[in-house]
């Protein structure tokens, strides 16, 4: 632990941080992201719709990232930051997407540091660090901010030079603001609809891609696709319903790469539906929906449903079969996997036997078993429903009846 010494002069060259309190502040990451998060949105409440629309999961990334590399850097001066600096990148040319000047986002970033000088102090109180530690971290979190601002101001410089002579960029601004939550007025749409020369269709459908991108993506696609694949979570706005056609123009401009399909909706939907396809693909990493080149989010929606909430399902399955806690863990998981099958399929016990692998009278003194345990709960149908809900939720997550 660093020992108690008198704060330098002023003028005085601070010492690096110690090593020793990348230890102290790596505990406080998650704490001060949801903290930042908080008096950030309060602060500039134009980031409340970024931190709750299609990419919120990447800021929180990039959020996190900018943390976590500066504990890494103290702990390791030599420690890369690759990912960090595309992520800060990025944020400036979401500003520039988004029209704004990068003041607020530059006070954004100072209100963090502000935060995490705040938590500094609490820290150094609770260790009795030496004052000259806490005066050296402000330094160094403020100057690590300046490094952050000059990485937007690069993302943000990029797009700006690109605008004035790009149509694309005006296009990739128009998608962006589409996926905006909320909506914005269909007046605002419409203008830049015209301003990009692309014609607001009546419906779209939304692509979800995996990265990496090919880097030949752009130039397959057809020219009233809306394409954004440089952001962290890329993504496509097809015009209309994905027909044959565009099966096929999409089959060119991916190539191996995969990608989810989402809900043909109308534009001012497209956040719901690329929400639907990003949670497939995760569905799709967790092995919970089989993989291919092209998944369509309208073929998974009662699993989109079931497994919106695995915390909620969770405790309605506890709530629905309490009634078997005392029972042994073998036991009760054969009697819920019964159960399962039973209630999902309403099949006879001959059927529900041959799914299972066992004889039907087994079966059927599984089912007497639980109309003891479970008495009217198989018979009323909120109970009923309930049970059905949480089983086949359980079920994809691989969980049986275990909780």
């Amino acid at each position: 632990m660093p020992s108690i010494a008198q704060p330098p002069d002023v003028g005085e060259p601070l010492d690096p941080l110690p090593r020793e309190f990348a230890a102290f502040m790596r505990p406080e990451i998650p704490g001060l992201i949801k903290e930042i998060r908080l008096e950030v949105t309060r602060t500039y409440p134009e980031y409340g719709r970024l931190l709750n629309g299609p990419h919120a999961d990447a800021i929180r990334q990039g959020v996190e990232q900018a943390l976590s590399a500066f504990v890494d850097r103290v702990a390791d001066p030599g420690a890369g930051c690759a990912l960090r600096d595309e992520l800060l990148r990025k944020f400036g040319r979401v500003e520039a997407y988004e029209g704004r000047e990068l003041d607020s986002l530059h006070g954004a970033y100072r209100l963090g540091a502000r935060i995490a000088l705040r938590r500094a102090k609490t820290i150094g109180r609770q260790y009795s660090l030496s004052p000259s530690v806490i005066l050296t971290f402000a330094d160094t979190v403020f100057a690590y901010v300046d490094e952050l601002e000059a990485l937007s101001r690069e993302g943000y410089a990029e797009v700006q030079a690109r605008a004035a002579s790009e149509v694309s960029a005006v296009r990739r601004q128009l998608l962006h603001l589409i996926l905006a939550a909320p909506p914005l007025p269909h007046a605002t749409i419409a203008s830049l609809c015209e301003a990009a020369a692309w014609e607001l269709p009546a419906q779209c459908t939304m692509i979800a891609l995996r990265t990496p991108v090919p880097d030949q993506i752009q130039a397959h696609l057809d020219e009233d696709v809306l394409a954004d694949p440089g952001i962290p979570q890329p993504h496509l706005l097809v015009p209309g319903p994905l027909t044959a056609a565009r099966r096929e123009m999409l089959d060119r401009a991916l190539g191996p790469a995969h990608a989810v399909a989402g809900v043909t909706v109308p534009p001012a939907q497209a956040a719901d539906s690329i929400r639907w396809a990003r949670r497939v693909l995760a569905l799709i990493d967790d092995r919970v929906i089989p993989d291919a080149p092209l998944v369509f989010c309208e073929d998974h929606l009662t699993t989109l449903w079931l497994l919106t909430d695995p915390a909620l399902v969770a405790r309605l399955a506890a709530r629905e079969l309490a009634p078997l806690d005392g029972l042994s863990a073998s036991r009760r998981d054969r009697l819920v996997e019964t159960l399962r099958v039973h209630i999902s399929t309403r099949a006879p016990a001959e059927q529900v036997g041959e799914a299972l692998g066992v004889h039907a009278q087994t079966v059927r003194y599984r089912l007497r078993n639980l109309e003891t345990h479970l008495g009217p709960r198989l018979t009323d149908p909120d109970h009923r429903f309930a049970l059905e809900a949480a089983l086949r939720s359980l079920h994809l997550q691989g969980r049986g009846g275990r909780g």
